[in-house]
């Protein structure tokens, strides 16, 4: 039995402030508990993407560094350790993501990180999120590529490894929009996954919510089917943008899911306030599938050969934050535009007959005079500037 948990935020303006982020993850899992494990023992807990911290840095634009250094943190750490105890307790393991610091890969960065503590409290798992929403800062693998590949290697299990266990089988895991791209779930895969955790997606604002959870849900139907596995996707309840916010916006919009290896959605919630979705994880089942089945198993009879040089040609540029922090979203748009103009270059796009400025392929960024952190966090206290 696994459960997918759907939690308010707050918004963090500190370390500190994980703290009531997660009281609120403690209470959702004792809540959830006590209901779903009478059915049968509880084997996984999976929560949201910024269940911990909501998405300070990507809303106010947060340098990089100031970011790494006053609002995120390390796995494990004191903030692990309390979900750790849980997981002890109920004997479970707990699947979370957290922004956090990586300091034995690269100082000075965090990482958008998921990880998985096994039932005796232990990080057993830890992987950095490879593909980024337009506007989040976070550093991946990929911006920091020759470091990365130097310590983890350079296959496919370097950036998205699974981690077999005995008692619940293959888990793997990606984060938002990871999960945009179909290469990521055929990753995990092809590397081993039964079961992948795939958090929140903000379905209102950035892909049709209709009917019941759009896109977000569709691509996590297509993922399980394609690759004949589970899919388990929080996703988070409404965000207290900022510590001064006194009302929640409700950026993703629930619609937590679980999906079978089939592709049907096996459990479902529209809401994302502080509830869950619950159903059964059947690894033998899925085993008994891949293995006897000849038609709808499509790992099996796929034509690598003829995908081979699809990718030989690189889109969007590696090692961008090797040398310098991740930059103001200003500067990156640029980055994405260029992108555009070297696939049109391609002829993968074809260019359209109007350009507007200002959204071009072709326009230039430009770099205005950004608030400082510190004005910032003083205007989330104060109500009259705000």
């Amino acid at each position: 039995m696994a459960i997918g948990l759907s939690t308010v935020v707050y918004g963090i303006g500190s370390r500190k402030d994980i703290a009531k982020n997660l009281e609120i993850i403690e209470d959702g899992i004792h809540a959830a508990m006590s209901v779903v494990s009478i059915n049968m023992p509880v084997k996984m807990i999976a929560l949201a993407e910024g269940a911990m911290t909501g998405f300070t840095d990507e809303a106010f634009d947060v340098p990089h560094a100031i970011a790494a250094k006053e609002l995120f943190i390390e796995i494990p750490g004191e903030e692990t350790d309390r979900l750790a105890k849980i997981a002890s307790h109920y004997e479970t393991y707990i699947i979370a993501q957290c922004k956090a610091r990586w300091p034995e890969v690269m100082k000075n960065r965090f990482f958008n990180t998921l990880f998985v503590i096994d039932p005796k409290g232990k990080v057993v798992h830890k992987v950095a999120k490879n593909h980024i929403f337009c506007r989040e800062r976070s550093c991946t693998p990929h911006d920091i590529y020759d470091r990365w590949v130097e310590i983890f290697g350079d296959g496919i299990d370097a950036f998205y490894p699974v981690l077999k266990t005995r008692d619940i089988g293959n888990i793997g895991t990606i984060c938002c929009s990871d999960g945009e791209y179909p290469e990521a779930v055929r990753a995990l895969a092809f590397n081993g996954a039964e079961v992948v955790y795939r958090p929140s997606e903000a379905i209102p604002l950035t892909n049709s919510g209709y009917p019941g959870g759009g896109s977000w849900i569709i691509q996590n139907q297509a993922h399980a089917h394609f690759n004949s596995l589970y899919m388990i996707c929080p996703n988070v309840g409404p965000v207290f943008l900022h510590p001064g916010m006194k009302h929640p916006f409700d950026v993703a919009g629930g619609h937590s899911h679980i999906v079978d290896y089939m592709g049907s959605v096996v459990s479902y919630s529209p809401s994302g306030y502080n509830t869950a979705v619950a159903a059964t994880i059947d690894v033998e089942a899925l085993r008994q599938f891949r293995v006897r089945n000849l038609n709808s198993n499509w790992i099996k009879d796929l034509r690598t050969e003829i995908f081979r040089t699809m990718y030989d040609q690189s889109i969007h540029p590696k090692n961008l934050w090797m040398k310098k922090d991740p930059e103001k979203h200003e500067k990156v748009d640029q980055y994405y535009r260029d992108n555009i103009r070297r696939l049109i270059e391609r002829g993968t796009f074809t260019a359209p007959a109007h350009d507007f400025p200002g959204c071009s392929y072709k326009s230039a960024s430009t770099d205005p005079e950004q608030d400082k952190w510190e004005n910032i966090k003083q205007l989330w206290n104060d109500p009259q500037k705000r």
